[in-house]
């Protein structure tokens, strides 16, 4: 009975020790977390899909289309307006600028 009177004490006094030490387990703790979160990412990012899983995305792929229509519309203006033709031309010869 009398040592469980004086544990308080006792975590008093060995708390009080530890004072000191709290900045470095604060800098292990948070350089655990760094470390668990690199880990992380790391085989997360190494991780390649299956096969099945890239058929899979590739058939829910849509493919553009474009109407009939709007192209003989945009032919027709490219062949009727000169300032449309080099329009044309510039962006085929350097499509960055």
């Amino acid at each position: 009975m009398k040592d469980l009177k004086a544990l308080p004490e006792k975590l008093l006094q060995i708390a009080e020790a530890g004072k000191q030490y709290l900045p470095l387990l604060f800098l292990l703790l948070l350089l655990a977390i760094y470390g668990f979160l690199f880990l992380q990412v790391h085989t997360l990012n190494a991780q390649e899909p299956s096969a099945a899983d890239v058929t899979a995305k590739s058939r829910t792929a849509s493919v553009p289309h474009i109407d009939q229509k709007v192209l003989d519309q945009v032919q027709s203006l490219q062949d009727n307006s000169v300032s449309v033709q080099t329009l044309f031309v510039d962006a085929r010869s350097n499509p960055f600028n």
